[in-house]
Parts: C-alpha cells; sequence; structure tokens
C-alpha cells in the first residue's frame, strides 16, 4: 500500500489519538492544536512543518522522517527521536515541554532550543555541536559523551554537565551556569 502525499494543509484541532493518524508524506503542513498522543507516526516523513501547540506525547517515532519541521508550544513527553530516521533530521523547538524525552545518538548540530523545558531528557551521545540552548531548562537532563561544542547553554539553566566525559570545547556558558560544569568536584565557590 503506498502511502499518502499531503501538501500545504492546514490541520486545526484534530484529534488524531480518537481518529487515528494516516501514514504518509506530509509537505509544508501545519498541525495547530492537534493531539498525537499516543499516535504511531511511524514511517511518515514530514518536510518543512509546523506543529503549533500540538500534543506529541509518547508518539511513535520508528522510521518518522522530520526535515525542516519546526515546533511550537507543543507538549513533547517521553518521545524517542532517536527512533527517527536519521537522513535530513533537522527540527527546532520553542516553547515546548520536551521532558522525559530521548535524543540519544541523534545528531542536532545547530538546533535552536527556544524557552523549552527539557527535564530529565537523555542527550546521551548526541551531537548538539553549535546548537543554541535558549532559556532552557535542563533539570535532571544527561549529558554524557553529548558534543556540546560550540554550542550556546549561556541563558540556560540547571544542568550538569561533566567536561571530562562531554565535548564542550568553544561552548558557551554564563557565569550562574557554568557551576553546574564543577557539580561533580563537590566545590563550594564563593562569589563575594
Amino acid at each position: 500500500m503506498e502511502n499518502k502525499y499531503t501538501s500545504e494543509k492546514l490541520f486545526k484541532e484534530v484529534d488524531f489519538s480518537i481518529y487515528g493518524f494516516t501514514a504518509g508524506e506530509y509537505e509544508q503542513c501545519t498541525f495547530v492544536k492537534c493531539n498525537f498522543s499516543n499516535c504511531s507516526l511511524a514511517d511518515s516523513r514530514f518536510i518543512e512543518c509546523e506543529f503549533d501547540g500540538c500534543d506529541l506525547s509518547m508518539a511513535k517515532l520508528n522510521n518518522t522522517s522530520l526535515r525542516d519541521v519546526s515546533f511550537n508550544e507543543s507538549k513533547m513527553l517521553a518521545l524517542r527521536f532517536e527512533n527517527c530516521n536519521q537522513f535530513g533530521l533537522s527540527m527546532g523547538f520553542k516553547n515546548c515541554i520536551l521532558n522525559d524525552s530521548s535524543f540519544y545518538k541523534t545528531s542536532l548540530k545547530k538546533t535552536i532550543f527556544n524557552s523549552c523545558s527539557m527535564h530529565d531528557t537523555d542527550l546521551t551521545n548526541c551531537d548538539l555541536s553549535g546548537a543554541e540552548l535558549i532559556d532552557c531548562d535542563l533539570k535532571g537532563a544527561v549529558f554524557s559523551s553529548t558534543n556540546l561544542e560550540k554550542a550556546d547553554l549561556r541563558t540556560s539553566m540547571n544542568y550538569i554537565i561533566d567536561p571530562e566525559i562531554n565535548k564542550i570545547k568553544k561552548a558557551k556558558f554564563s557565569i550562574p551556569g557554568v557551576f553546574g560544569l564543577l557539580n561533580k568536584y563537590d566545590i563550594k565557590i564563593d562569589l563575594s
């Protein structure tokens, strides 16, 4: 069976968790306040699509292609981005809740995360080189063998990054946040 092709279509307030989602190729489509929670997006391709105010929590992303896709003000709990088709993977996130999601071994070079909640997000073996994490809350996020070279975390908070097991060359940090790089040493720093 051939996958459906849809171009330049607006989907507004569709509850795919009830009506089901049809796998296919979606190009330059906009999804506004749609519910994809627990849906299978497997084997679908999203090219230059926007998701605004959507709930994608626990959606299945097996072999899902996300190319030049933007997520805005969306709830994206417990997503496994490592299951996506990695070829051409390109996304941007603004005001999204990505708590408990996983980007294990995912290449996110130059990706922009703007004002996102990323509590307990797995960034193990992730390539975030040149990425911008602007005003993101990274409480409990896991950084292990993560490439953060030239990444900008100056305005992000609550991260703990071990410089000995992560690549941080030329990454940008601010004074309050830099303490997350020293956490493992259990030292006291007096700024007075």
